[in-house]
Order: structure tokens, then C-alpha cells, then sequence
């Protein structure tokens, strides 16, 4: 009986320690399963992202080559107004050169018109003024040879308002005197037709002015004729 009773507890013992062995083998071939099923799991993610990025990739390229076309489209683009735009940008610069230079040619011309025309009538004014002017030494003549009791005479009167009205009128339109007795010599403005001897007046000094002489604004009408100290 003692036998089949150690018997039994070694065959127990034996059961128990199988049973042991087992269930290590049954964990360490789940923890391998898992172990292999993470790694699947792991290789499929980063399979997934490797194919997600080159497809991005492809995208990215995609857009970036429409992008170019579409610079080279808009560029193309641009480059076709520019070259429409600078071309009526050089019509118009042609343009207002082209007016430009006709209002210069235009104010020029009035210019020289405007000139022409001055020199016309002080052409004119003069040819006038030097046909007056014997008139006025006419005048001049004539009152100097009034005595002093004529001078209160009406007639006399009437001559000497209608001689400085003339005289007036000449001033008026730019007709002076020129001023000789008693001033230097100037060829420019008299005509010296004789020398004196004088004690009242400087060698080279105008002593007598024998006819009048007028400037028309600042150019001679006629020279005074005078006698010059010695």
C-alpha cells in the first residue's frame, strides 16, 4: 500500500510538473506572437508612411510643376502686354516729342514775328519822325526870331502851343532830344561841323549846337550838329 502511495505522489508530481512545463511553453509562445504581431504592426505603419510621403512627393512635384507652367504661362503673359506696352509708350514719347518740338517751332516763329513786326513799325516810326522833324526846327526858327514884344501876341501864343504840343506827342512815342550844348564830344550823337574858340568851355567840349538832334528810343534819328572847342 505504501508503494502505490509514492507511486501515486510521484505520478501527481509528475502531472503537476508537466502541466508547469506547459504552461511556461503555452506563455513564452504567446509572448512570441505578440512579439511577431508588433513587428508586423510596426512594418505595416512605416510601410504606410513610405508610400504616404511618395505619394505627397508626387503631389508636391505635381503642383510645383503646374506652378512653373503656370509661371512660364503668366511670365509668357506678362512678357506679351510689355512688349505691347512699350511699344505705345515709344508711340506716345514720339508723339509728344513730335509737339514738343512744333509749340517750340510755333513760339520761335512768333518770337521772330512779333520781332519782324517791331522792327517794322519803328521802321515806319522812324521814316515819319525824321520827316517831322524839319517841321519842328521850323518851328523852332520861327519863335526865335519873334521879338520880345510880339511874344504876347496871340498868333505868336498859338504857334508856340502847337510847337509843344508836337514836341509832346513825339516824347509820347519815344522821340527825345539829344543833349549837346555843354557836353563832351560823343561821335555816336553829334556831328561836330566846325571849332570855336571858347573861354566858357574845355578843349574836346561841345560850345554851340547849330541844329537840334532826336534818338527814337535808343537809336539816332538824327545827329546834333554842333561846333567844338579847339
Amino acid at each position: 500500500m505504501a508503494e502505490n502511495k509514492e507511486e501515486i505522489l510521484e505520478e501527481e508530481n509528475d502531472i503537476e510538473t508537466a502541466a508547469e512545463n506547459v504552461a511556461e511553453e503555452t506563455t513564452e509562445a504567446a509572448e512570441e506572437n505578440s512579439a511577431e504581431e508588433t513587428t508586423e504592426e510596426n512594418s505595416a505603419e512605416e510601410t504606410a508612411e513610405e508610400v504616404s510621403g511618395e505619394a505627397g512627393e508626387e503631389e508636391t512635384s505635381g503642383e510645383t510643376a503646374e506652378a512653373a507652367a503656370g509661371d512660364k504661362d503668366g511670365s509668357a503673359r506678362k512678357g506679351f502686354f510689355k512688349k505691347k506696352k512699350d511699344k505705345k509708350d515709344e508711340q506716345i514719347e514720339e508723339l509728344t516729342d513730335q509737339v514738343k518740338r512744333q509749340m517750340a517751332e510755333f513760339d520761335n516763329f512768333r518770337k521772330r514775328t512779333e520781332k519782324e513786326k517791331t522792327q517794322m513799325y519803328d521802321m515806319g516810326a522812324r521814316s515819319i519822325v525824321e520827316k517831322i522833324l524839319p517841321v519842328i526846327d521850323n518851328f523852332e526858327r520861327g519863335l526865335a526870331g519873334v521879338s520880345e514884344e510880339q511874344k504876347e501876341d496871340a498868333f505868336v501864343v498859338g504857334m508856340d502851343k502847337i510847337y509843344r504840343q508836337m514836341l509832346t506827342e513825339l516824347e509820347t512815342i519815344g522821340v527825345t532830344p539829344i543833349e549837346a550844348l555843354g557836353k563832351e564830344f560823343d561821335p555816336e550823337y553829334h556831328n561836330a561841323v566846325m571849332q570855336v574858340e571858347s573861354e566858357e568851355f574845355e578843349s574836346g567840349v561841345v560850345a554851340q549846337e547849330l541844329q537840334k538832334g532826336y534818338m527814337y528810343k535808343d537809336s539816332v534819328v538824327r545827329h546834333s550838329m554842333v561846333a567844338v572847342v579847339s
